[in-house]
C-alpha cells in the first residue's frame, strides 16, 4: 500500500530541505570565514582559529583598568630599561662624529647653523625647550585618551603600533649608544636648556645625572609624534584639525634640532621604528590599523555566507 499523500509531501521536502542545507544563506550565523565557509562546518581547530581571526580583525572594547596599568607598567619600564643602558661615552662619542660627518658629507648637517640662529631669539628657543620637555608625553597621551573615547575599535591595533615602535627604540638605545649634538665633542652646539635655564628637560641639567644621556638614536620624540599626527590625520573629521596633525611632527623636529637634542638622522631613525610598528600591527589585525572598525564589531554590509553544496563534511572544509 502506498503512503498517504500527506506523509509522501512532508517526505519530500524534508529531503529538498537536507539537499538544499548547504546553499541556503546562512542568516543565524553572519560570520564570514575563509572561502565562504560556515562554523558550522568546520573542524574545532578551524573554527578556534578563526574566531580569533575575528578578534583580531574587530578587537574588543578597551578596558579602561587595564589601558591605564598597562600603560603605566610599560612607561615604567621603558624608562627603566632606557636608563639601565650602559652610557659608553668613548662609543657615543664616536657615533655622533660618524654621523656629523656623513651629514656634511651629503650637504644636510644644518643642525649647528639652525641651532645657533634659533638659540638668538631668546623667546623662541625658550618656547621650544618646555615644548621639547612637556608636549612630547601630554600629546601622546591626549590622543591616546581620544582615541580610547572616540575610536574604541582602532584603539588596540593603535596602541600596538605605538608599543613596537618604542620597543624597538630601546634596541636601539643600547646598540647604538649616540651623543646628541649639544653633548658632542667639538660640535660648538648650544645647550640651550643650561643656557635659558629652563626646567622640565631630563636632557640637561639635574634631570640629566638620572638618565641616559646617549639614547638620542632612534628619535622617539620623532616616532612619537609622527605617530600622533597620522592618527590625527586619518581618523579626524575637520580639516583644519588633520593639518594640525600633520604640522605636529613638523614642529617637533624643528624644535629637536633647533635645541640640540637631536640630528636629523635620529629623526629618519624614529621613522623607521614607526614604520616596523605599523607593519607589526598590520600582521597582527591583518588590516591597517585605521581600516578597523570604529567601534567593536561594527561589519561593513556582505552578503549572506553560504556553503558551496560540495562541502559535505566537516572535514573537507576545514582543509580548503
Amino acid at each position: 500500500m502506498g503512503e498517504p499523500t500527506e506523509i509522501r509531501r512532508a517526505s519530500a521536502d524534508r529531503a529538498d530541505a537536507a539537499r538544499g542545507a548547504g546553499s541556503v544563506p546562512a542568516e543565524d550565523r553572519p560570520v564570514r570565514l575563509p572561502d565562504g565557509a560556515t562554523r558550522a562546518a568546520q573542524t574545532p581547530a578551524a573554527a578556534l582559529r578563526s574566531r580569533v581571526r575575528e578578534q583580531r580583525r574587530t578587537p574588543a572594547r578597551p578596558r579602561l583598568w587595564f589601558e591605564l596599568a598597562l600603560i603605566g607598567l610599560s612607561y615604567w619600564l621603558y624608562s627603566l630599561v632606557r636608563n639601565a643602558v650602559p652610557e659608553q661615552e668613548a662609543i657615543a662619542q664616536k657615533h655622533a662624529s660618524w654621523i656629523w660627518h656623513f651629514e656634511q658629507t651629503v650637504g644636510v648637517g644644518v643642525e649647528q647653523a639652525v641651532n645657533h640662529g634659533v638659540n638668538s631669539v631668546g623667546w623662541l628657543i625658550v618656547g621650544m625647550n618646555y615644548y621639547y620637555a612637556t608636549l612630547h608625553f601630554i600629546v601622546t597621551i591626549a590622543v591616546l585618551v581620544w582615541l580610547y573615547r572616540a575610536h574604541p575599535g582602532r584603539y588596540a591595533a593603535a596602541r600596538a603600533v605605538l608599543f613596537v615602535t618604542t620597543g624597538i627604540a630601546l634596541v636601539g638605545f643600547y646598540f647604538f649608544p649616540l651623543a646628541p649634538p649639544r653633548k658632542m665633542w667639538g660640535g660648538d652646539f648650544v645647550d640651550t636648556v643650561l643656557v635659558h635655564h629652563t626646567w622640565g628637560s631630563l636632557a640637561s641639567g639635574a634631570g640629566a645625572q638620572v638618565s641616559n644621556q646617549y639614547a638620542a638614536m632612534p628619535s622617539m620624540h620623532i616616532g612619537w609624534s609622527l605617530w600622533c599626527g597620522l592618527t590625527i590625520f586619518f581618523l579626524a573629521r575637520r580639516s583644519w584639525v588633520r593639518a594640525l596633525g600633520l604640522a605636529y611632527p613638523a614642529a617637533t623636529l624643528v624644535v629637536i634640532i633647533s635645541t640640540a637634542n637631536h640630528f636629523w638622522m635620529d629623526a629618519v631613525g624614529g621613522v623607521l621604528c614607526l614604520a616596523v610598528g605599523f607593519a607589526a600591527a598590520r600582521v597582527i589585525y591583518h588590516v591597517w590599523a585605521y581600516q578597523l572598525p570604529r567601534h567593536p564589531g561594527e561589519t561593513p554590509d556582505e552578503p549572506p555566507v553560504t556553503v558551496p553544496v560540495q562541502w559535505t563534511t566537516p572535514v573537507e572544509a576545514g582543509r580548503r
